[in-house]
């Protein structure tokens, strides 16, 4: 719809210079699922689309500067506005383009934390993430979990507890059998777990054995990073998962100090997952605080 674009274009002139740089060469590419669904990459968190008759649902929504492309991209798609947005969770990457889409309308959704750390400053271990204005905050929270019925299928928003952070949703389409995992799954790399925001490494694992009761072989799994991923994928996940917290555990049970720890030996046959956000060392030292804090 261009007028829809023309708008949003307006809104983003403040960011435009900015986008010249970081994210100029960025391409939003979709990957269809079903009929209705559809998967969103570019730059920073999976973005997750549901086409209905009336509306479009979205799940999570990058870096403002974005913005602009993303509704390129969905317009490419469906003429529909995007109605409703689920925030899988707090972080910049995944809400940074909840000013823009909220003033184009769109109603967002998130976990009660999400909207408390969202309207405050935030210090993750001395990097300061400013309040965010009152437009890009969630106006519909939730605790343990929401149904969402306005669609032609139902949505779950099912919280998972000090997982990536505090304020994890899953999102879950049962009758699709599709589902949005958000940071709760890094494919094919080395997680982030931010300790700073009520993340832990057990509660990684734990997030993982959760999805794993609710999905099947046949259901598609939209990972936070990184591409599609079926239920065997996820297996994969949790096995290594598994391995890093029992080598750690064998570590602490020796008392060794993060120092003495060798992170070559700790994620020995995982080597292709490192990324450049997060190696090797970076993961074990997430790894080390979080089970040496226990």
């Amino acid at each position: 719809m261009e007028s829809r674009s023309f708008v949003l274009f307006l809104m983003l002139i403040p960011v435009l210079a900015y986008t010249q740089g970081r994210f100029m060469n960025v391409e939003i590419k979709s990957t269809q699922l079903t009929d209705r669904h559809y998967m969103l990459q570019g730059a920073g968190g999976n973005i997750g689309l549901y086409v209905g008759d009336e509306k479009a649902f979205m799940i999570d929504d990058q870096f403002a500067p974005l913005s602009q492309k993303i509704m390129a991209e969905i317009d490419s798609i469906s003429q529909l506005p995007v109605s409703i947005l689920v925030n899988t969770h707090w972080h910049g990457d995944h809400t940074g383009g909840n000013e823009n889409f909220g003033t184009a309308g769109a109603m967002i959704i998130a976990h009660d934390n999400v909207h408390v750390r969202m309207s405050q400053e935030q210090n993750r271990g001395g990097k300061i993430t400013a309040a965010a204005p009152v437009i890009a905050l969630p106006v519909i929270t939730f605790d343990e979990g929401l149904t969402f019925r306005d669609l032609e299928e139902p949505v779950m928003m099912i919280h998972v507890d000090s997982a990536h952070t505090d304020g994890d949703a899953f999102v879950w389409f049962p009758e699709s059998n599709v589902l949005h995992m958000g940071d709760c799954f890094f494919h094919k790399r080395f997680p982030y777990i931010d300790l700073n925001s009520g993340g832990s490494f057990r509660g990684a694992i734990s997030a993982v054995e959760r999805a794993l009761l609710i999905i099947d072989q046949d259901t598609q799994i939209i990972p936070g990073h990184g591409p599609m991923a079926s239920m065997q994928d996820l297996l994969y996940y949790r096995t290594f998962l598994m391995t890093i917290r029992d080598r750690m555990i064998s570590e602490l049970q020796d008392h060794k100090t993060r120092e003495e720890i060798n992170s070559a030996e700790i994620v020995a046959g995982y080597e292709d997952l490192n990324w450049a956000f997060i190696t090797a060392d970076r993961f074990v030292d997430i790894v080390f605080a979080s089970m040496s804090d226990e």
